[in-house]
């Protein structure tokens, strides 16, 4: 009897006094945001399972295929999707599973493993699209919304800011991706390939790895980066890049040709192979020398060398400073590109 008269008086002070919150007023500004990212970009995620042949071994126990899943985002209407490089770059058959329940086939249009990416193909058209940001103007501290189908709950929404920018992040393949976003939005195998959005539901970067056993360090890569990569598969089918041919190795500079020649970085890379026929067998370059600028950039490491090669067009000339049995030299080198 006292639960009754409680209720009753609860009713009548709510039909007596002011009307109800509307849920706009319930929620704060924060859920507003997340809320309104996500009906912008959800139809656009998708889920992109993947198939292909057992071994051997596997099938004689009655495991024809194996199987694995990843996300993606639709870019253009007419099927257009993009993933990681790493979901999709050993699958013989590929299948997206969109929100509003069809599953279509896809095929790669071209894959990037050095960026990690991945550009997917579905013949349809008229599909809901994603709109794509501007990576070069995010902050740190800025909200960030992830949505994605970790550990095959499909359409998961994690939200968090950004933690970090310009971060180099190390793909499979041992080359570096410039600019990586750090965030910690929360990241679970499943996520890879989906899209890492901000307030107003537009895609700033590709969900791409975590750091294992951390907690809120995740990484995307930026959508700009991807952009130009996105460009070159639709174009070409596959990223040209700079290369010289040689092997190398960071070493210690010594401090007198550091102070001789005005070489701030206390490194630089020692050539260890030269390959034949290649650029830098062209220019002479020779094992032992010492790269300590290529272009107008210092280089200290090898990841320098890489990083300065991926801003440089294929074909055009390029100054090496090197240094040789302790005098400095400097040559032109034409940069061919990186075979497969």
């Amino acid at each position: 009897m006292q639960l009754e008269q409680l209720l009753a008086d609860t009713d009548h002070r709510h039909s007596a006094g002011t009307a109800r919150p509307t849920e706009a007023e319930a929620l704060d500004a924060y859920s507003q945001a997340v809320i309104r990212a996500v009906e912008l970009i959800g139809p656009s995620v998708v889920s992109v399972g993947i198939a292909k042949r057992a071994p051997a071994e596997l099938q004689r126990r009655g495991l024809p295929e194996l199987r694995g899943a990843g996300s993606g985002v639709i870019i253009a209407p007419d099927g257009y999707v993009l993933t990681n490089s790493h979901v999709v770059r050993s699958a013989e058959r590929i299948e997206l599973h969109l929100q509003d329940g069809r599953m279509l086939p896809a095929n790669i249009v071209g894959d990037d493993p050095h960026s990690d990416l991945a550009l997917l193909r579905v013949l349809d058209s008229g599909l809901p699209a994603a709109e794509l940001g501007d990576s070069s103007r995010l902050r740190v501290g800025q909200l960030v919304v992830a949505v994605g189908n970790p550990l095959g709950f499909q359409a998961t929404v994690t939200a968090g800011v950004i933690s970090a920018l310009g971060r180099t992040l190390r793909t499979e393949r041992g080359r570096l991706i410039e600019n990586v976003i750090q965030t910690d939005a929360p990241l679970n195998p499943g996520n890879s390939g989906g899209p890492l959005v901000d307030s107003r539901g537009q895609v700033i970067g590709i969900n791409t790895a975590v750091i294992a056993g951390s907690q809120g360090i995740c990484f995307a890569i930026p959508v700009n980066a991807a952009k130009w990569v996105v460009s070159a598969l639709i174009r070409e089918g596959r990223v040209r890049r700079a290369y010289l041919g040689i092997m190398g190795q960071t070493v210690s500079l010594e401090r007198r040709l550091a102070v001789r020649f005005r070489i701030e970085a206390p490194t630089a890379v020692r050539v260890a192979e030269v390959h034949a026929g290649t650029a830098a067998e062209r220019a002479r370059i020779r094992p032992g020398d010492l790269i300590v600028i290529l272009g107008d950039s210092p280089i200290g490491s090898l990841d320098d060398l890489q990083l300065t090669l991926g801003r440089h067009r294929i074909g055009e000339p390029l100054v090496v400073q090197l240094i040789r049995n302790g005098e400095g030299i400097t040559i032109e080198v034409r940069p061919t590109e990186l075979p497969d």
